[in-house]
Order: C-alpha cells, then structure tokens, then sequence
C-alpha cells in the first residue's frame, strides 16, 4: 500500500489533503482513484489508514479512518557522516541508507573530496523523502548541512559510540563493539572515494572513535555506507529479525 506524509496543519477532523508534487504522482503515475486505500503519516510518528475521497490537480482529499499501531524504525539511531563522493553516488547513498534505516545523513569534506561534488541540500532531502515512501519509513531521515573536517570532530564528541570503517584496519570488526552494552544513537563516518588520509584517521582516534574493518576486501565509498550501516542494525537492532 502507497504511504505519503503529509504535515500535520493539513491534517484535520480526520480529513488530509495531500498537496504539491505527490498530487500529479497520484493521478499520473500510480493511477490512484477515488476509493483507493494509502497511508498517511503526519511526519510526527503517527500513521493513519487512509480512503481517498477526491482527487483535484491541485489537492487529492484522503478520509482518515484508522490510526494504525505500527512503527518501521529501529531502536538504534545510525547517524551517517558521509564523505562526499563524485558524481550521482550520494543520491545512491541517502536512498539505499534510508532504506537499510539511517536516521540522519550529514554530507562531509574530508581532504579528498572535491568541492564540486557538493549539491543543493533540497535535492538530497527529497531523495531521503522517497526512498522514506518507498521502503515504508514512519520517519523521513533528515540531511543536515555540509560539515568541514573540524566541525566533524566537534559534532562527533556528542556521541557515545563513533564508528569508523578504515581499510587499513585488520582486525577490530563491528561485532565486537557492542559486547556488554546498548547503544541508541551511534555515528558512522564513512571516507569518500579514495578513503581517508591517515591524520584524518589519527584525528578521529583522537576523540575515540573505533576504527574498524569490514573485512578483507575494498569496498567502494558507496557499498561502505550500506553494508556498515546493515553491520550495525543488524548486530544491535532489527535488521534480520528477532532471536526468538
């Protein structure tokens, strides 16, 4: 079934209009009608069972009937610093991520990253935001704005846990970190393409972040984000279902 978030200021006496570019999707692309069932969540966690009542070119008007007890977001909270890469290998970041369950991205310049490379935060957001509908999110995962190395460090020092996949390392893995403890809120700082300089690496052990491997192949700057964020949502939340 088609989930749309839709604010709550839209949302009233069990009436939600959906409006902007998601209206032109519904009617010209999915070929919704009236009396088809969607999802409407209120970007505030809560989800509402949905019948369509009418479509306009301007609104499509959505009676809510259910308020439905489901939450698709893990426990833990996987914060993404990512070094920005070159070309369209960011977009593929944000939307296999928010698929996978990050909760947040911050784009990064690190040494090897090409200022270039740095796109308008509007664009990536709306690709957080559908690949959020698709992969059935009740959050849509926000992206910050653009943080130089030094900023980095300063933002990584808020967190309990900073994880750092680095090629270089051969032995220290994701599996052993948790042992013993619970984390809510973990930071992944992923390099861009061609990795991360050693000071940088050195900068990072500095404010304890652990240096871990994903073992003993290269992985691209993109495959790097998806599997480690799998690695840690898999070993400490959801990802591969229940023990019992």
């Amino acid at each position: 079934m088609h989930k749309f978030f839709v604010d709550k200021k839209n949302i009233s006496n069990n009436i939600a209009l959906i409006r902007d570019d998601d209206v032109k999707h519904i009617y010209k692309v999915l070929r919704l009608k009236t009396g088809d069932d969607i999802i409407i969540n209120n970007l505030n966690r809560e989800e509402y069972l949905g019948k369509i009542s009418e479509i306009t070119k301007e609104y499509v008007k959505v009676i809510l009937n259910e308020k439905l007890n489901k939450d698709n977001e893990p426990e833990v909270k996987v914060h993404l610093f990512q070094g920005i890469p070159k070309n369209s290998k960011m977009d593929y970041i944000l939307q296999k991520c928010t698929e996978i369950g990050a909760y947040e991205f911050t784009p990064v310049v690190t040494k090897r990253v090409m200022l270039s490379e740095i796109k308008k935060k509007d664009r990536w957001q709306k690709i957080a935001l559908e690949a959020a509908k698709q992969s059935q999110r009740t959050i849509i995962p926000n992206v910050n704005d653009v943080l130089n190395w030094e900023s980095l460090l300063t933002e990584l020092k808020k967190f309990s846990m900073v994880i750092v996949p680095y090629e270089e390392e051969r032995f220290l893995g994701i599996k052993k970190l948790h042992r013993g403890k619970e984390y809510k809120d973990i930071a992944l700082v992923i390099g861009p393409e061609g990795g991360f300089e050693r000071e940088e690496i050195e900068s990072l052990k500095q404010i304890g972040a652990k240096i871990v491997t994903l073992g003993h192949r290269i992985l691209r700057t993109e495959t790097a984000a998806g599997i480690a964020s799998s690695f840690i949502l898999y070993e400490l939340s959801d990802m591969g279902g229940s023990y019992e």
